[in-house]
């Protein structure tokens, strides 16, 4: 083993100032005063305090009528929160509401709470207004009383806050909401009564709103979290966590906590794992495997998170987005993993002559209206010619996000709590919850690759398929993508883990341990540099996963962690900004392997990785991992930012072609871009391969220019002698087939059937191509300014051939359906021949690429039809 670290089971784990500002309000109606109100609640900046408000009618002549508030003092500090305090509580209250079988006997339990009593016979409770215009059944009704016991009432409650409390923040609420009370008791006849019920009612009506938007909010809370006790057990789990991660009092129940509890003893070990790139020929037979099992697989995305670090943003709305939506190189990063699965499903074709559409299950979530534009996505490109029915879309709940020095909710405004995605852990309860996995099964599957949607390298040749196929070859119910880690990314680490547990067995298995959780384990600095990242690609066997996902415990919810190492930034009802010390509870999906350790009677030493019903592929980094996930800062290093996982991108199109003996620059380190961009763009379409060993067999010798631009969209494409100084792209219609219809009527893309075809042999290609000192060039978006460029559209089946030629400054050849371009020198100047494609070879061409596996390797023949 090459490192170790070890868990002892003993080791602790770890405003506004004063005012005297006078505001007269004079010449209003009343539904000024109305809006007036609505303007301060939403937008009030730095007032801190009320000395007096002047408010005079539209009637000169009427009395003028004045209210004035107290200056706001500050309070004294409060008393620091007594976690345990609360958390005994808490599980007291969880505890006697888990006997009850209906809601009505849990109402009656949670009417006893002593917060919960308090609140509801307070005079000064103002939710019970708000109560007086809605009706609220009984589960609605313990869903609000769950939040008050729980400590939250302030979300619900936005006039005076808790007894007690004297903070200038619910000085100004109260001095706001007088304001409110002293407009809704006005003499409507003196101020046009009409208008002023409008007002009032549309207040009203917004209040109602949101409130039944929280209750949906709860009611979903509720429900996915009800394994570990619902509202109740879920802010019991944040404040466990929270009071071991920040103020060091160890609760004894975080979900790894929990773990070593059942163990004498933990250590982990530094995984060897397969290596791909120094087991050639494993890995390429268990490539061959996942080709051969792909109409036994599912694909699993979890796109439900926020991806705020990213600040991608509407250019013309300037509103938040998903990072499903990133353009990136040229297309969304959601379009780009659909374009990766199909190559892998055009290979299989070329290799079995069979159309398989593999089956692709999604989890959503509401940030950033994630749910509503994937499936407009979706909807818009068509299902992406795979048909409605082969995709599965799974909304993941919100969650509050909390403040890290006592778990309060964090609120932008009344009845809205500020809420975040729950993590990509909670995607194998939320299947099960949803039927994903019987889905799965009514579609054949047995096991499914999941791969998150930032990473732009992960079907880069062989690991995606080599990872699957070694799962289902070999029967694992759980496997890891994994290279070597970057120092200081924020990533986590997979680990071996050997634990003896108290019934005198000892277990083995692969798992994860993210970043945050470092200090938890022992794991110092010098210690990582041992241990491969993790990356989030994952194999799992699907029964295996449902299995830990139907439990009513909390292993359904894998990893728990409370990540409070990020700020929150958000705005409350005042338009004020805040960023806080906050976190929200999540869950890892990968942890999921915790429950897949193989337990033996006594000690192995040197534990053999193959027999363990978990495992691990390695893979260069650049081949496994490179994200889009963080925005690109100054003076910061261009890792896992849009920018760096370009670079990663050309550095694998250098490792491509070169074997090809093609002349190509070698990509410099990162430091370069910053200051003159990357040595040249080069994008090939994933259906030239996947694997390149097959794609190496359809480019041969030539060269690639630094400054030059590539982008080949083809996959029916043959390259030999080309020299390439300037711009050169090739887009085809049908780059693997042509769009057919289902049984239903819907379109679906027909492998094999009609692609466009593409030959260059002895070509010179020579223009100005990209202006790089452009400074519109956005380049990981593949957004340039051209000065020349030779481009050649393909439509439908066309064909294009290029022989023997040099083909200097900017040209566009423009090929029909059912057409062959062909384009040879002459002297002087270049000679064009379009000429119709015989009937015979409209559908397959008048060439193609046969594929065969030669043992594990997969061989081409060009044949000419």
């Amino acid at each position: 083993m090459a490192a170790t670290a070890h868990s002892s089971l003993q080791h602790s784990h770890g405003s506004a100032s004063s005012s005297n500002n006078r505001i007269s309000l004079s010449s209003f109606t009343f539904t000024d005063y109305t809006s007036t109100f609505l303007h301060f609640r939403k937008h009030l900046v730095s007032l801190s305090s009320l000395n007096s408000i002047s408010c005079s009618n539209s009637n000169s002549n009427s009395q003028i009528t004045r209210v004035s508030t107290a200056p706001v003092e500050f309070a004294s500090p409060a008393p620091e929160f007594d976690f345990y305090k609360e958390i005994a509580r808490l599980r007291s209250l969880k505890l006697k509401l888990s006997k009850a079988e209906s809601v009505k006997l849990k109402n009656r339990i949670i009417d006893r709470d002593s917060r919960v009593k308090r609140f509801f016979n307070s005079s000064k409770n103002e939710f019970s207004r708000v109560l007086e215009s809605v009706e609220l059944d009984e589960f609605e009704m313990y869903l609000i009383k769950c939040v008050v016991a729980v400590r939250q009432e302030h979300v619900i409650s936005y006039g005076v806050e808790d007894e007690g409390s004297n903070s200038s923040r619910s000085s100004l609420k109260s001095a706001l909401f007088s304001l409110a009370e002293m407009i809704e008791s006005w003499d409507m006849a003196s101020a046009g009564s009409g208008n002023a019920k409008i007002g009032m009612s549309k207040l009203m009506e917004d209040e109602v709103k949101a409130l039944k938007k929280l209750l949906k909010t709860l009611a979903e809370l509720e429900m996915f979290y009800n394994c570990i006790g619902g509202i109740i057990g879920y802010q019991i789990t944040v404040l466990e966590l929270l009071a071991e991660s920040v103020h060091g009092q160890n609760m004894n129940s975080s979900q790894h906590m929990k773990e070593s509890m059942k163990c004498q003893f933990v250590e982990i070990h530094a995984p060897e794992g397969i290596d791909l790139s120094k087991n050639a020929e494993y890995a390429s037979q268990a490539a061959i495997w996942g080709i051969e099992g792909l109409p036994y697989l599912g694909e699993i995305y979890p796109l439900g998170g926020s991806a705020d670090r990213l600040g991608f943003v509407d250019p013309d709305t300037g509103e938040c987005l998903p990072a499903a939506m990133l353009p990136y190189c040229g297309r969304t990063l959601l379009e780009g993993l659909i374009r990766d699965l199909q190559a892998r499903e055009y290979l299989y074709f070329k290799l079995y002559g069979k159309q398989c559409i593999t089956p692709v299950a999604i989890m959503t979530s509401a940030a950033k209206n994630n749910h509503e534009r994937i499936s407009s996505l979706c909807e818009k490109l068509q299902w992406f010619g795979r048909g409605r029915s082969t995709f599965q879309l799974f909304e993941q709940p919100l969650v509050p996000a909390i403040s890290a020095k006592d778990g309060e909710w964090l609120v932008s405004e009344p009845f809205t709590p500020v809420c975040k995605p729950g993590g990509h852990g909670v995607i194998w309860k939320l299947a099960y919850d949803k039927g994903v996995f019987q889905w799965f099964y009514k579609h054949g599957r047995r096991g499914a690759t999941v791969r998150q949607v930032s990473n732009v390298v992960a079907a880069t040749d062989l690991t995606l398929l080599a990872l699957a196929g070694v799962g289902l070859h070999r029967g694992k119910k759980l496997g890891f993508a994994s290279c070597q880690r970057t120092p200081g990314a924020t990533e986590g680490i997979n680990v071996l883990v050997e634990k003896k547990e108290i019934s005198g067995k000892w277990a083995y298995g692969f798992s994860c341990i993210e970043y945050t959780e470092f200090d938890k384990f022992g794991i110092s600095k010098s210690l990582l540099a041992d241990f491969p990242a993790n990356t989030n690609i994952l194999y799992v066997d699907l029964q295996s996963a449902e299995e830990v996902a139907s439990r009513n415990d909390e292993s359904s919810l894998p990893g728990l962690v409370l990540n409070i190492k990020k700020q929150i930034e958000y705005k409350d009802y005042y338009g004020i900004k805040h960023s806080v010390s906050g976190g929200r509870l999540e869950c890892t999906m990968q942890n999921i392997a915790d429950n897949f350790c193989n337990k033996y009677p006594s000690r192995f030493y040197g534990v053999k990785e193959d027999v363990l019903d978990t495992f691990m592929v390695y893979n260069e980094r650049r081949r496994v991992t490179s994200s889009a996930k963080k925005k690109k800062r100054v003076g910061k290093p261009l890792h896992q930012t849009p920018d760096g996982a370009l670079l990663d991108i050309m550095r694998n199109a250098y490792d491509l072609l070169s074997y090809c003996n093609i002349k190509i620059p070698e990509v410099e380190k990162n430091e370069i871009y910053i200051e003159s961009g990357p040595p040249y763009l080069i994008f090939l379409h994933p259906a030239l391969g996947p694997l390149w060993e097959v794609s190496r067999q359809k480019f041969h010798e030539g060269s690639i220019s630094k400054g030059s631009e590539l982008q080949i969209e083809v996959a029916e494409f043959f390259w030999k002698d080309v020299q390439l100084d300037g711009s050169m792209i090739i887009i085809a219609e049908n780059v693997m087939g042509a769009m057919g219809t289902d049984e239903s009527g819907e379109p679906v893309l027909e492998y094999g059937h009609r692609c466009a075809r593409c030959k260059l042999q002895n070509v010179r290609v020579l223009n100005k191509g990209i202006d790089w000192e452009s400074e519109g060039n956005i380049f990981w978006r593949h957004e340039v300014h051209r000065d020349e460029c030779l481009k050649i559209m393909l439509h439908g089946n066309a064909e294009f051939e290029a022989t023997d030629v040099t083909l200097e400054g900017n040209h566009v050849f423009e090929v029909p359906d059912g057409c062959r371009l062909k384009v040879t020198s002459t002297n002087p100047g270049v000679s064009m021949q379009l000429e119709p494609i015989e009937d015979a070879k409209k559908d397959t061409g008048s060439w193609y690429w046969s594929y065969k596996i030669d043992g594990p390797h997969v061989k081409l023949e060009m044949v000419e039809s």
